[in-house]
């Protein structure tokens, strides 16, 4: 370890020992408000070999960080359109500038990180093109043309990006904006679109072109549709939504501090790329596109602009090692197409002297960008073809993570290491992606589930007294062991308890317990998700699951823009079996500002839609706008009042649709994780 990071860390396992007291395990009365414990000796250990694996007093990544700075906000707070905030860069604060006095309780690496993270503001990263960062997850980019403004990527809420773009006004000017690009279908790029339209006159939107991606808008709209009360929930895990912002909670989420839960929207593009090589000139600024969807993104491209000799990689790369499987929940991504577009463009775009992303700090030089993209290529070859490798020999997913290692090449620069995605669960996304869920053992075709085989393994492990006991001796041994042997016991420790707390999920010293063991497991991850996830998971053990979900309305813009088939198949998936069995129905739902209609067929406890004419018969008919349907389905309108109000038609009986739409299930998005 350096010198200068040995005193560095020196004061901070000082003050630590203090709060410990002597005993080498943690006492629970230094727990903070939150309930999170202090980090154990094992733990401080594990951090500070950290410091040993790379080269920390390199700090091109600072100054590339801060190179071309503007103008800054230090004050920078943005408030939800409804009330309470939806952006808080000063709760970060405590983050060091240079990233290097990193406590205890964080892994240094991603300290680090997240200290690169914070630096935000409006930045100049060459003649005609800037950035600006730190104002949501992601960047939103500005090119100049000839007349006006092209921006790419609006962030993730109409609240920041209107921020963001004023900001922008006030220190660059006031210019017309020509065009909007959306690099891909994520909401963090294209969500806060209306916060850029709000600002525009009726001549600048008749005249705004909107460049996308072929299949742009269906992925964009569909995403979270089918699985989003699921995917939202897992949210609040992967992102520390209710984490505190502090050494001991929500740091940073690796690719930027975090998502903006504010008002998301939508705009349709008006140009949709679908060929690499594809040439436009926008505003007399000529670009070449790279379509690179079936990465990152499902519909994605990367572009290149000849004139500054600047690549813009979107999310195809980024200053950290990528999610080939999200946390959150998403289809898995192919890691060998991913880095075959990453190899591709790293030919394509030879000649790019400048790197900007949708995440994170840009990059100058050619020979610096070249290696940057070899990297990137080479980290994700690399997760498939050992995992591949390794899976064609036997190994199951939880073996191939354990043993998989990035080689001593790749483990040297910090923009391929796991703040984000990590070796660990790539590696799982890969064998998923060839061979699914089951490793061909019997034992896993058909389990009992959670609950049930927990409660039985305790019962035979002789009652939770005991494996409490023991759980307690193991997490108190685990201080004085070595940084692998300890954290190998919190692993374990953590599997054991889980099995206690979902066999008597109201035994309080168990939950007590497992929620150490996370704290501990967090505070050593260098990937922001898995610390958000660990910490969570410890939060909600002592403090219980949330009183209210990520809230639909959120998405009604996104929705307004949504095809219609999607909201039925949503409600397929929504229909409760038990309550459908034996029953048969058939409705029609006319949207009368389309003139379209769907027909919704209930047999089988199976719903089916298809669109049909409007002179189709049904048991029951609904006549209403696509926006009045939207409120229906985020809550916004009950079915009981809208039955009786102006506002809608109906034919057939009343009762019949009501008893049709209470067989479908209302999901909070506030279910339980770390408890059954």
């Amino acid at each position: 370890m350096p010198l200068s990071r040995k005193l560095l860390f020196a004061p901070l396992l000082g003050i630590a020992l203090v709060m410990t007291g002597c005993d080498s395990s943690p006492d629970s009365s230094a727990a903070n408000s939150a309930g999170h414990i202090a980090p154990t000796a094992t733990t401080e250990q594990a951090n500070r070999d950290v410091l040993d694996q790379r080269p920390f007093d390199n700090r091109d990544d600072f100054e590339n960080a801060r190179r071309g700075l503007i103008a800054q906000d230090p004050e920078l707070v943005i408030d939800h359109l409804e009330g309470g905030e939806v952006w808080n860069m000063p709760a970060y604060g405590f983050i060091d500038e240079d990233g290097e006095s990193a406590p205890a309780s964080v892994n240094p690496s991603l300290w680090r990180q997240a200290a690169l993270n914070n630096i935000h503001g409006l930045f100049k990263v060459t003649d005609g093109l800037y950035q600006i960062r730190g104002y949501d997850l992601a960047n939103m980019s500005i090119i100049e043309g000839e007349t006006g403004w092209i921006l790419v990527d609006p962030l993730t809420a109409r609240e920041t990006a209107s921020k963001a773009f004023l900001f922008a006004r006030e220190h660059l000017g006031e210019k017309p904006v020509r065009a909007i690009l959306f690099t891909h279908s994520h909401i963090d790029h294209f969500g806060g679109v209306q916060g850029i339209l709000q600002h525009l006159s009726d001549e600048e939107k008749a005249n705004l072109r909107i460049i996308a991606p072929e299949g742009f808008e269906e992925e964009a709209t569909s995403e979270n549709i089918i699985a989003g009360p699921a995917m939202t929930r897992r949210a609040m895990f992967m992102y520390g939504k209710r984490l505190d912002r502090d050494e001991r909670g929500h740091v940073g989420t690796g690719l930027g501090k975090g998502p903006a839960f504010g008002t998301f929207g939508f705009a349709p593009a008006t140009d949709l790329i679908s060929e690499t090589g594809t040439e436009l000139e926008v505003d007399g600024v000529p670009m070449i596109f790279q379509i690179v969807s079936g990465s990152e993104a499902p519909a994605e491209f990367t572009f290149y602009l000849p004139e500054q000799k600047a690549f813009c990689g979107a999310e195809l790369v980024s200053r950290n090692m990528h999610n080939i499987y999200t946390l959150r929940g998403a289809k898995v991504r192919d890691a060998r197409l991913w880095s075959s577009f990453i190899d591709e463009a790293k030919t394509l775009f030879a000649d790019a002297d400048i790197y900007f992303g949708s995440h994170h700090w840009p990059l100058w030089g050619q020979e610096n960008i070249q290696d940057f993209l070899a990297v990137q290529r080479d980290t994700y070859k690399f997760i498939h073809d050992q995992t591949v490798r390794l899976m064609n020999q036997g190994a199951t997913p939880r073996e191939i993570a354990d043993q998989l290692k990035l080689p001593p090449e790749l483990n040297q620069a910090f923009h391929n290491q796991g703040y984000y995605g990590t070796v660990s669960h790539n590696a799982k996304a890969v064998y998923q992606h060839y061979l699914g869920w089951f490793t061909a053992n019997p034992a896993q075709l058909d389990p009992l589930p959670e609950s049930d085989s927990a409660q039985r393994y305790v019962q035979m492990m002789g009652g939770a007294e005991k494996v409490l006991e023991r759980a307690r001796e193991d997490f108190e041994a685990a201080s004085a062991m070595g940084a692998s042997e300890g954290r190998d016991t919190y692993r374990w420790l953590a599997e054991l308890l889980n099995q206690v707390v979902f066999a008597e999920p109201g035994n309080d010293d168990a939950k007590q317990l497992l929620a150490n063991v996370y704290d501990q497991l967090g505070y050593q991850a260098e990937s922001a998700p898995w610390r958000d996830f660990y910490l969570t998971g410890a939060y909600e053990l002592r403090h219980g699951s949330p009183e209210e979900g990520i809230k639909p309305a959120m998405m009604r813009e996104v929705l307004l823009n949504t095809p219609v088939s999607l909201f039925f198949d949503s409600m397929a998936v929504r229909l409760k079996a038990e309550d459908a069995e034996g029953e048969s129905a058939v409705i029609k739902i006319t949207f009368t500002d389309l003139k379209e209609s769907y027909l919704l067929t209930l047999k089988h406890s199976v719903l089916h839609n298809r669109l049909v004419n409007e002179d189709t018969p049904a048991d029951a008919t609904l006549n209403l706008t696509r926006s009045l349907f939207v409120d229906l389905l985020i809550g916004r309108a009950g079915l009981k009042e809208l039955l009786f109000s102006d506002e809608i038609s109906f034919e057939g009986s009343r009762l019949d649709l009501i008893g049709f739409f209470s067989m479908l299930d209302k999901p909070q998005g506030r279910f339980n994780i770390v408890t059954p």
